[in-house]
Formats: structure tokens, C-alpha cells, sequence
């Protein structure tokens, strides 16, 4: 009589799809970092907008002097008589305005510097070097120079802001980019006879936009605290207002021990700002792991 046939024990592994575009942002806003921080940047984006057009644009001379926050002035007033929270709301719309051109700026010209150089060997070390050198250079003393040279403007800030901060860009891109280009389907593109172009576009490109997506926030924070940095050392627009400029007035006037509420307040929104883009960041990197699915 023959033996009877054991049962298998072992379980079969079922292959799972990748996470849809849906459900990478169900898992992100569900998670109170994830729905606070994007709370916190729509706040801001509204506040530039529209903040503008019901608040009066701080101006002249008024009568309430380096008032104490209060009712009537919710952040105080400055040594002019102006109200903060007018040059706060004013001063967002300049900041997300020079920071999101910029960081638009470096973006464009860091990936497409990645993405060249992940796909093309030759042009690799051209690259890697390019981008080796420009992350060794004091890079607040050159934008200082090149803006003090070109004259102070929303232009001149947003180029120069962008020109400078495309090679961290370029880095990450890069490195995960050849990751992509080894690939086995990619090998598979070339027998196919699809040409370079047509492989970085329609291959590689998609599988590092996340990456894009999270230098996006991570730029625009870095650009918006280099354009406070111009700004408060006199090299912002004099013509219109940016959480930089309300504390250069603050250092001018020096009432930086006294009145401490016209310092802050434009402190706090940058931290606010910076804070919630690279934790936003953070968060949406973690969404696309799927080790960190369950987190």
C-alpha cells in the first residue's frame, strides 16, 4: 500500500500590482503629516492669491507706531506705522512667486542634465563634473555677486535662485536614471529600434517623475529661504514686498530687540513654508516605496 501524498504547505507568492496614482494619494493624505502639510501649503497658495485682494497694500506713513499685536492689528505695526500682517500677506505672494519660478527653473534644467547624463556615457563625465564643481562653490556669495551685478528685481532673484540650485537636481535624477537605463526593458527598446530621445521621454523620464515631483517642493523651499537671504541683505526687489524685506525694514529701523513682532512673524512663515514643503516631500517619497506601505 502506497503512502499518501503529503500536502503542500508552502504558500504560492501572488505577484501584486503597483500602487495606482489613487491610492498613493489616499495613503498620503490619510496620514496626519501628509494632510497637515499639504493643509499648509494650499493655505499659503490661497494667501498669495487672494490674500492681495482684501487686504490693502502696506504703504505710507500711519498713525499706530510699532504697535504690539493686538485686535486691530493682529501682528503688530513697524516703525512706519504699517501694518505686518498687510506686508506678510503682500510679501507671500512675491515669496511662492520667486520660489516656485526658480525651483521651476532648476528643475527643468536639472533633469534634463540627469537624465542626458544617466542615458549617455560620454556625456556622463562632462556632466558629473559640471555638477561636482557647482555643488563645491559658496553659492550664496556667488548669487550675491551675480545679483548685485545684475540689479536687484523679482527677474533677477528668480534666475539667479534657479541657475544655482539645478545641480542637486541633477544629481538625484541621474543617479536614479541609471538605475532605469540598465533595465532589461530598455535593452529591449533599443532591439525594437526606438532611438535615444524617444527611450529618456517615453522610458525613463516617467519612471523618475516622483523624484521630480519631490525636488519640486525640496527646491522651492531652498529658493524661497535664499530669496528672504537676498532680500534681507538689500538685494531684493525695493519695490515690492517679501517676508526678506519685512525684516531688512526691521533691521533698518533697528528695532530688532524691541519690536520682535515684526521679525517673527515673516520667520514663521518661512519656517511654516519650508517645513511643510519637505515634510510634504518626505511624505510623498514614502507613498511610492511599497516597503513603507503600511506606515
Amino acid at each position: 500500500m502506497s503512502a499518501p501524498i503529503p500536502e503542500t504547505t508552502q504558500a504560492v507568492a501572488v505577484p501584486t500590482a503597483p500602487p495606482s496614482r489613487m491610492d498613493g494619494l489616499r495613503r498620503f493624505v490619510t496620514k496626519p503629516t501628509g494632510a497637515l502639510s499639504l493643509a499648509v501649503l494650499l493655505l499659503f497658495v490661497l494667501t498669495g492669491l487672494f490674500g492681495p485682494l482684501f487686504v490693502d497694500r502696506p504703504g505710507g506713513l500711519g498713525t499706530d507706531i510699532l504697535q504690539a499685536p493686538s485686535a486691530s492689528h493682529w501682528f503688530g505695526t513697524d516703525d512706519l506705522g504699517q501694518d505686518v500682517l498687510a506686508q506678510v500677506v503682500w510679501g507671500t505672494r512675491v515669496s511662492l512667486t520667486v520660489g516656485a519660478a526658480a525651483s521651476g527653473l532648476a528643475i527643468v534644467i536639472g533633469t534634463a542634465l540627469g537624465l542626458f547624463g544617466a542615458y549617455s556615457r560620454r556625456a556622463d563625465a562632462w556632466i558629473t563634473t559640471v555638477t561636482d564643481l557647482m555643488l563645491s562653490l559658496p553659492l550664496l556669495p556667488l548669487m550675491i555677486i551675480v545679483t548685485a551685478i545684475a540689479g536687484p528685481s523679482i527677474a533677477t532673484l528668480t534666475v539667479v535662485i534657479g541657475l544655482f540650485s539645478w545641480p542637486e537636481v541633477t544629481r538625484l535624477i541621474r543617479s536614479n536614471g541609471m538605475v532605469v537605463v540598465a533595465m532589461p526593458y530598455i535593452d529591449g527598446a533599443r532591439a525594437l529600434g526606438a532611438g535615444g530621445w524617444r527611450i529618456v521621454t517615453r522610458e525613463v523620464l516617467p519612471a523618475v517623475v516622483p523624484l521630480v515631483v519631490v525636488s519640486v517642493l525640496l527646491t522651492a523651499a531652498r529658493a524661497v529661504i535664499s530669496e528672504a537671504g537676498l532680500s534681507f541683505l538689500g538685494l531684493g526687489d525695493p519695490d515690492s514686498w517679501s517676508w526678506g524685506r519685512i525684516m531688512l525694514n526691521a533691521q533698518r529701523s533697528g528695532v530688532l530687540s524691541t519690536a520682535w513682532w515684526q521679525t517673527l512673524f515673516p520667520s514663521l512663515a518661512i519656517l511654516l513654508l519650508v517645513l511643510a514643503a519637505t515634510v510634504a516631500g518626505v511624505r510623498f517619497n514614502d507613498t511610492r516605496d511599497p516597503r513603507l506601505k503600511d506606515r
